[in-house]
Order: structure tokens, then C-alpha cells, then sequence
């Protein structure tokens, strides 16, 4: 393998992700995983980390810049939040230094909003990867996953955001409730997640009554289990999207995350006549770390 300039890891929750970067940002090898903070102790992460990086047979003077939920408390190292009324690059300025083994890493700090209370961590980076490749200072960004950001950047600072927990309530209902039964399997009825688009366009107010429809559905109505859960993601979705109309009404929605759950986001906020613009999620992680190495690393060497 060519030499490289350093070693890029988005840590989360259930899993990581790790790039080894060279000349120009090129990605000479990655590797992901199911280790994250719910399968790995603090003191487990320094181990880890040297058997995958001895495994491709990285040198131990080759740095190391992370991100995510490595940081966060009941990680590896806790990376105490920059809070959203700081610059957002200050977030570099604020990494964590320590030393594994021989080897030097860097642990990137999250974003925290004192009022309303809200936090994140690893968003922050892909946010910053956004603004470095595109030049800009301004920005509505909108990050589906577990749970949801929406982002409002003004003058290179997060004015404000908010969380929704719509990917874990569809994960929940859809699996571990009563409305289980009628959403089984994986298929789509894009009919059924557009009745759930509209149900919450017109009635926003009805979203917690409007759920068990799901259910009543399929027993009077003759629902399939395609056309439920899309229905129920609909909803979900829908009130998320009524609730954060806010950011996305008069402005271009730049929309990061999975491709799949991305393409769900763009058809709703379009259907409900948004403007959206989809990012590749992994791109612009690689971006906000490779700057990280650039405002960490290249100063010092």
C-alpha cells in the first residue's frame, strides 16, 4: 500500500467506518464493522483500534482523526461539545489529543444547543465536510438516520437545530407494536407512504390518533403489509416534516444520509413542495475529516 497521509474513522454507535487516506484524499483501504459504543468499554477501544489498523499493516506514526460517538461520554474519551453559538471549524480547535500506543489520535468534539436542549455528535463533521467543499456560510441541511437533524447554518455557525426521532418510532411501531402485525416484510406501496404524506399535510394536529390506522387499516380496508408500512412511514415523516417546515419552506433543503431513507426524505419534502439537493453521506464525512487533518496535523508536522 502507498503510504498514507492518515487514517479517518467515523466511531458511532453500533458500528464504525475507517478510511485510510493518502495524497489528495485519495481512500487507499476501508473497513467497517458491528463495534461500537453499545459492544465496546471505554478501555476496549485502544485494542481495537491497534488490531484494525495492524491488520492493514498501518504504521504507528501514520495519525488518526475520528469522529462520532467515540467521543461522547461512555465512549472512549469524552470530547466535552463546542456549543452551537461558536464558530462550527472550532470544533477542531477543541479535539481531544491522546496517545494509543505509539500511535497519535485526534477525537473530534460534537455540537450541544442550550435552549431548547439538543446535541449531536459525527453530524457535525459531515456538516463541516458540506461547507468546505462548497465554499459556504449559509445552509439548510437535513440528516435522516435513527434520529433526524435539521440543521440552520448562518455565517459558518449552526443558528439553530432540532432532533426528531422518526427513524427509531418506525422502528419501534413497525416491530415491537400492535401495528406490527400489518407491516411485516420489506415491501413498498408508494400510494400507501403519499396517503401518509397527505394525512399529516392536512390534519399535523391528528398525528397521534391517526397512528392506529395503520392497523384498521389493514383489517377494514384490505391494506397490504407494503402499503402499511409505507403508510405509517408516511405519517411519521410527514409529521417530522410539518414540524420543521420552519427550515425547509422558502429555502433549498441540502439533504445528507442513506441513500434509501435520503431518496424517502426527497420525495416527501418535494411532494409537499420543498426544494432539496442530495449529498452523499459518506463524501462529505470524509471531507470534515480530512480538514480536520489539515487544521491538526499538517500544522504540527
Amino acid at each position: 500500500m502507498t503510504q498514507p497521509d492518515f487514517v479517518a474513522i467515523d466511531w458511532g454507535t453500533s458500528s464504525f467506518r475507517l478510511w485510510v487516506i493518502g495524497s489528495g484524499g485519495k481512500v487507499l483501504a476501508q473497513e467497517s464493522g458491528p463495534f461500537g459504543m453499545q459492544t465496546l468499554s471505554p478501555v476496549e477501544y485502544p485494542a481495537m483500534l491497534e488490531r484494525l489498523l495492524s491488520s492493514l499493516a498501518i504504521n504507528t506514526n501514520i495519525p488518526v482523526i475520528i469522529c462520532g460517538m467515540a467521543g461522547a461520554r461512555g465512549g472512549w474519551i469524552e470530547a466535552p461539545y463546542v456549543t452551537n453559538t461558536q464558530p462550527l471549524h472550532e470544533v477542531y480547535e477543541s479535539a481531544v489529543s491522546l496517545t494509543s500506543g505509539r500511535r497519535r489520535v485526534w477525537i473530534l468534539p460534537g455540537v450541544a444547543q442550550a435552549q431548547p436542549a439538543n446535541v449531536m455528535r459525527g453530524e457535525e463533521t459531515q456538516i463541516l465536510g458540506f461547507l468546505k467543499q462548497t465554499n459556504s456560510t449559509d445552509c439548510v441541511v437535513c440528516l435522516p438516520g435513527t434520529h433526524s437533524k435539521w440543521v440552520r447554518v448562518a455565517n459558518g455557525r449552526i443558528k439553530h437545530f432540532d432532533t426528531a426521532l422518526t427513524g427509531e418510532q418506525f422502528a419501534l411501531l413497525s416491530q415491537n407494536s400492535v401495528l406490527g402485525a400489518v407491516c411485516t416484510g420489506s415491501d413498498w406501496d408508494d400510494a400507501g407512504f403519499l396517503a401518509g404524506l397527505d394525512r399529516m399535510r392536512t390534519q399535523p394536529a391528528q398525528f397521534s390518533t391517526s397512528l392506529f390506522e395503520v392497523r384498521a387499516g389493514a383489517l377494514l380496508e384490505d391494506h397490504n403489509p407494503g402499503w402499511s408500512r409505507a403508510y405509517l412511514s408516511g405519517l411519521l415523516i410527514g409529521a417530522e416534516l410539518m414540524a420543521t417546515q420552519s427550515y425547509w419552506s422558502d429555502e433549498i433543503t441540502f439533504l445528507i444520509g442513506a441513500s434509501e431513507l435520503a431518496q424517502c426524505y426527497d420525495q416527501a419534502l418535494t411532494y409537499l413542495g420543498g426544494r432539496v439537493r442530495r449529498l452523499n453521506a459518506e463524501t462529505l464525512t470524509l471531507a470534515g475529516l480530512r480538514a480536520g487533518f489539515t487544521a491538526l496535523v499538517q500544522p504540527a508536522n
